[in-house]
This record gives C-alpha cells, sequence and structure tokens, in this order.
C-alpha cells in the first residue's frame, strides 16, 4: 500500500485551488463565472461569448466543485462540516469586526466569506490525509 504524504505545501497548494475554485466561480470584483454567464444573458449589451465556450467552462466547474464537495462531506461528515464551519465562520465574524472598524466595503466582506468558503472546501479535501497522519486510521476509501 503507497503511503500518502501531506505535508504544508500539499495543504496550501489544495486550499488555493479551493480559492480559485470559489473566486472564478463569484467574487464581486465583476470578473467571474457568475458574471461571464450574466453578460451572456444580458440581451442589451455586446455579446462576444461563445456558448460552447462558457458551457465548457461551467462544466469544469461542475467537475471541480463535485470534487471538492464530496470530498469534504465523505472526510469531514456532517458534524465535522458543522464544526468547521463554525470554527471558520468565528474567523470571519473576527475578521469582519476588524475590518468593518477599518472600512464600510461590502467587498470585502464578500472577500472574507469567499475565503472562508475556500478555507472550509480546503480543510474537507485535506482532512482523510490529517487524520491518517495523526492517527494513522486510513477511510475506508482510501484501502488499495
Amino acid at each position: 500500500m503507497a503511503l500518502h504524504k501531506i505535508t504544508w505545501q500539499g495543504i496550501l497548494v489544495r486550499f488555493l485551488v479551493a480559492l480559485v475554485l470559489v473566486f472564478c466561480t463569484y467574487n464581486p470584483h465583476n470578473w467571474s463565472y457568475f458574471d461571464w454567464v450574466q453578460s451572456y444573458l444580458n440581451p442589451e449589451g455586446e455579446n462576444k461569448t461563445s456558448l460552447p465556450l462558457l458551457l465548457l467552462a461551467g462544466i469544469v466547474l461542475l467537475i471541480v466543485w463535485t470534487i471538492y464537495v464530496r470530498a469534504t462531506m465523505r472526510s469531514l461528515g456532517m458534524f465535522g462540516l458543522i464544526l468547521a464551519a463554525a470554527f471558520f465562520g468565528v474567523l470571519l465574524w473576527l475578521a469582519i469586526d476588524f475590518v468593518l472598524s477599518l472600512t464600510d466595503d461590502m467587498g470585502i466582506v464578500i472577500d472574507l466569506m469567499l475565503v472562508v468558503l475556500a478555507g472550509i472546501l480546503a480543510t474537507g479535501i485535506t482532512w482523510s490525509h490529517v487524520r491518517r497522519r495523526v492517527t494513522g486510521q486510513a477511510d475506508v476509501d482510501d484501502v488499495e
């Protein structure tokens, strides 16, 4: 059986992929798949988007979302997901408490919420590796 070790770099890569996934899907800066679809559906604007390209990008995003969400649900379970959401939610609350005292920009708050979502997804996709390393227990899906 191959031994899969998780490193800080592996965790960081998983988090960065989750960040790219979340921010490519939606962000408040008008540069995301959500905005791309809106511009395609807007009958008033000039539309230079190819529908097959738009659909391909949507399918790729859906595939990566499915991988991350399924891995998160399988590794954390419902209770772990609630704990991760609570942990990152309190971190978000703390950040908003400090940020809103400095600015009234809701875009920053949305960015922080998206980072929290990426953190939950990255925790979920990493958790099986961390648990295996800490406890020595492997998930049933991991046994070869």
